[in-house]
């Protein structure tokens, strides 16, 4: 399964022309559609007809010190329940203190006092929702009074929480990349059976030891490299989303980059069934 960010940007012309991208399932923010009426959700419950739902969090901010905002995950269960969504996904990461959102997804330290922070609000989260939470590895450009290795805290926290990982392989990339270790030994480390499902998305390189986590760029090479190799670890298949935040290219160019997802994934998929057989 290979699916799309679904974004207002494209909804309209996607709605009155479906046949422009053919994809498996889309994913949304909650945030951005859970209060949202009228033509909009007209658009959205239209393409609900036709494809799972998979959701992306961008302001649960569970590494933060705030108590969780039990209004917001009441509205987030009934989205959640409403639309049949598979997946709930969030960032391991925190975008507010003192209830002032940052606009940013900022790193956790990588300390045991965090890895019990947020493995407790993981729980009551879970709790609430009565769904697990899948957790996704974020990109960061600075460690933060770091007492263990980055895959040692990501670990840490899927062991402690119970949940699922949302494995995006670019941001694995990105890390490796800017901190100087190697992806694949990286990928090789976390507990495939938590991986729940995968994004694949672009970057920037600005310079010649930096690159910058954007979602607004074609996937490249090494990254697609990375996706096969991750296939091929998991030994099973799990669903892969593009994600494309802005800078949306024309449907045509959405479509060649959801092709060369499938094509790689179909390849591994076969290899794994020969291989069995």
């Amino acid at each position: 399964m290979i699916g799309i960010g679904y974004r207002k940007d494209f909804a309209e012309e996607w709605y009155h022309q479906p046949e422009l991208l053919n994809a498996d399932f889309i994913e949304v923010a909650p945030e951005n559609w859970m209060n949202v009426g009228g033509y909009w959700k007209k658009l959205l419950d239209e393409k609900l007809r036709y494809y799972p739902l998979f959701t992306h969090g961008l302001s649960l901010s569970i590494g933060s010190p705030d108590e969780l905002d039990v209004e917001f995950l009441k509205k987030l269960k009934h989205f959640l329940n409403q639309t049949q969504a598979k997946f709930y996904s969030e960032h391991l990461s925190f975008a507010k203190c003192d209830n002032a959102h940052l606009y940013d997804l900022l790193p956790i330290p990588f300390t045991e006092d965090a890895v019990k922070h947020v493995s407790q609000k993981i729980k009551q989260i879970q709790d609430f929702l009565e769904r697990p939470l899948v957790i996704e590895i974020v990109s960061y450009y600075s460690p933060l009074a770091a007492e263990m290795k980055e895959i040692e805290f990501i670990n840490a926290v899927l062991s402690e929480s119970n949940c699922l990982l949302l494995l995006d392989v670019n941001n694995v990339y990105v890390n490796s990349f800017n901190h100087r270790y190697d992806a694949k030994e990286f990928i090789q480390q976390l507990p495939k059976e938590k991986v729940a499902y995968i994004h694949m998305a672009g970057h920037l390189q600005i310079d010649d030891d930096l690159i910058i986590d954007t979602h607004g760029e074609p996937i490249i090479d090494p990254v697609y490299e990375l996706f096969e190799f991750t296939l091929n670890w998991l030994q099973r298949p799990v669903p892969v989303l593009l994600e494309r935040d802005f800078n949306i290219p024309e449907f045509q160019d959405l479509q060649k980059e959801i092709n060369q997802l499938k094509y790689i994934f179909n390849k591994v998929l076969q290899k794994q069934k020969e291989y069995v057989a």
